[in-house]
This record gives C-alpha cells, structure tokens and sequence, in this order.
C-alpha cells in the first residue's frame, strides 16, 4: 500500500502508515517539516505529499477538512484551490511535542519517592461514570494498583483532583479522594510496580529494536534514497512517539534490568538524525511543482542528544 520508492542495496523500509490514519500521518509531517504559520501552503502540495505514503487524493483531502476543524491548520482567504496555513497554536503545540519525543528517555526523572493516589467509590448504577473517570485517569498517566485505587509517580495532583471533580460532582453517591503518598516498600512485589506491564513495554522496546536494526544500518551508511528516507524517518517518528505516551519513565530501581529503552533511543535518533536532511528533499522536491516557495519553508527538526533544534533553510 505505501509507496516506498525502493531504496538502494534492497534495505526494507518499515511502513510509515503502521495504524495511522491519514489524518494523523499528515499532522506528523506537519509538524515535522512546516515551523510557521506564515507559510502558504497550496492543497495540491499537501496531496502530492501524501501521495508519498501511498494516501489517495480523497483521503488526503479529508485529512485536509479534519485537521481545519480540530484547529491546527486553518484556510487562508477565499480562493480556489484553497492555500493552508499551520495555526499558531499548532506550531506551539508541534513544538511542545517535538521536544517531547526526542528529549524523552535522555536524562533519568529525578526521584523524590512521591507518588499521587486518587481513589474513588461510585454506586453500581454509575457504571457510565466508573468507566469514563478510568479512560481520564489513564490519560492523565494513572495505572489501577487495586480496583479503584489508581497512582502515578510525581506530585502533581492538580489535574486529577479537577478531572475528578469534573466527573464525579454530579453522580449520586460518588465519593473520590486524591492524596500524596509513598511506599513503605517500593520495589516489592506489592509496590507500585507491580501495577505496571513492564514485562510487555520491554519487549515492545526490544521489538523496536529489531525492527529497525537494518534501517539503522542503511542510515548511517547512507544507502537510502530520498524517498525512502522520508517514509522511513516518518515511520521511526510514529513507532518512537507512542513510547513516550505509555511509558510511565519510573525510576531505575523500579524497572527490570537490563531496560532496554536506551537502546531503542539510540536506534530512533540514529535514524531520525541521519535521514532529516534527505527527507526534507524529498518534501521541496515533491511539493515544489504544486508550492514554488516550497524551499523556503520546509526544514525539519534536528535533535541531539538531550535536546532538539529546528534547521531552518528561512
């Protein structure tokens, strides 16, 4: 399905499209390559970018339409075919993002010992409310330790305290508490770690590992070509990003050793560094027929080893 354009010395680039939708694959890109919302950005482009990935007209002009209404790129005037900008909340929340993912895993979280609990007791006729405050507290980083007693490590309890209060305040015979606590014995087979399937992250670490070990290979000694080389950073992008939203980042005496998640770091910002300048190519080189200004806009980010920059060619 995806259109790889092989690359050279038969290296087998990993789908970029790997569970993502088309929407999503294009807010990855976006925020990759495009940091400002003063460049014009023509429909026609966008669609022969996804092309790139093997996306359909159709479907390329449907992520179009529901990225305008989520907010992160708006129509600039009234003409036709219509000409998009990035929004500044977009390119905020792209960096944020981005610093984000490479920066995640560089440096062990300092260790306090603290550990925010919130704990809940709702009717059996709430069922609606028990299952909606379990999905907010898995995104707010929570992992149930017991049925109704859920934790994350930090101190922060402010945002689970309002979702809480958002949820619960209306449910007939709620009663919810948040509180700080610590563990009398943390790395014991009822600590907090037990709560976690560090077992099944380990592996997904390894698995990434393995999946991209020839990638790696073809990136640092520079056998792919441009076209492979932008599905395959898209790709390595889109596998590292949903670690740094599912790993909990506990401290090192609460993780199985050896933890391979430097390693899979190593692996990611090997590719993602090695590929960012060919796969800006690509973009200039397939959006330029269809954006002449293409050039002066598209950069990607570079990241180091702890910290993440922007090569900009404006």
């Amino acid at each position: 399905m995806v259109n790889v354009h092989e690359p050279a010395d038969d290296v087998r680039v990993p789908r970029a499209q790997v569970g993502s939708s088309p929407q999503h694959l294009l807010a990855t890109v976006l925020g990759e390559y495009l940091d400002s919302s003063d460049a014009d950005l023509p429909s026609a482009a966008v669609i022969a970018i996804l092309r790139e990935f093997g996306i359909s007209e159709p479907s390329a002009r449907s992520a179009l339409s529901r990225l305008v209404k989520r907010g992160l790129i708006a129509t600039r005037g009234n003409g036709r075919p219509p000409v998009y900008h990035l929004t500044p909340w977009a390119i905020a929340r792209h960096r944020t993002r981005m610093r984000h993912f490479l920066t995640f895993g560089a440096h062990p979280p300092p260790w306090t010992g603290a550990w925010v609990q919130a704990s809940f007791s709702i009717p059996s006729s709430g069922q609606a409310a028990r299952h909606a405050v379990r999905r907010s507290l898995g995104a707010l980083g929570f992992v149930g330790l017991y049925d109704s007693v859920w934790i994350r490590p930090g101190s922060d309890a402010a945002p689970v305290r309002e979702a809480l209060d958002d949820l619960l305040q209306h449910v007939a015979g709620a009663r919810w508490s948040v509180l700080h606590v610590r563990f009398d014995e943390e790395s014991g087979p009822h600590g907090p770690a037990s709560a976690y399937d560090l077992t099944s992250l380990a592996s997904a670490y390894s698995d990434f590992i393995g999946r991209y070990a020839d990638l790696r290979v073809a990136a640092r000694d520079g056998t792919l070509d441009p076209a492979g080389a932008l599905v395959a950073r898209t790709s390595a992008m889109d596998s590292w990003r949903r670690f740094a939203d599912i790993d909990p980042d506990l401290p090192e005496h609460l993780l199985p050793q050896p933890w391979p998640r430097q390693r899979a770091r190593e692996t990611f910002l090997d590719i993602h560094s090695a590929l960012g300048s060919l796969a800006q190519a690509r973009l200039v080189e397939v959006a330029t027929p269809h954006w002449p200004d293409a050039a002066s806009w598209v950069t990607h980010f570079q990241a180091s080893r702890d910290e993440p920059t922007t090569d900009s060619s404006h």
